[in-house]
């Protein structure tokens, strides 16, 4: 590859360890956007906590139109 290249070797590890080293800051939003492991793992728990709130909502709904067709 580094002859491909024509640049040595040690300038192929050189670039990757910079890349490795700056990756884990620069590398990790895009357009304002946080793709870091941590935000992706908040991101997978809102979206379970929001489903899990939409379940609860269609259920009041149901259950309110359920006692509100048997009222007395």
């Amino acid at each position: 590859m580094a002859r491909e290249l024509g640049v040595s070797a040690q300038q192929i590890y050189n670039w990757r360890r910079q890349f490795n080293r700056l990756s884990d800051k620069q590398f990790n939003s895009l357009d304002g956007v946080d793709y870091s492991k941590q935000e992706s793992a908040e991101v997978r728990k809102l979206r379970k906590e929001l489903h899990e709130a939409r379940q609860e909502v269609e259920f009041l709904k149901k259950a309110a139109a359920y006692f509100a067709n048997h009222q007395e």
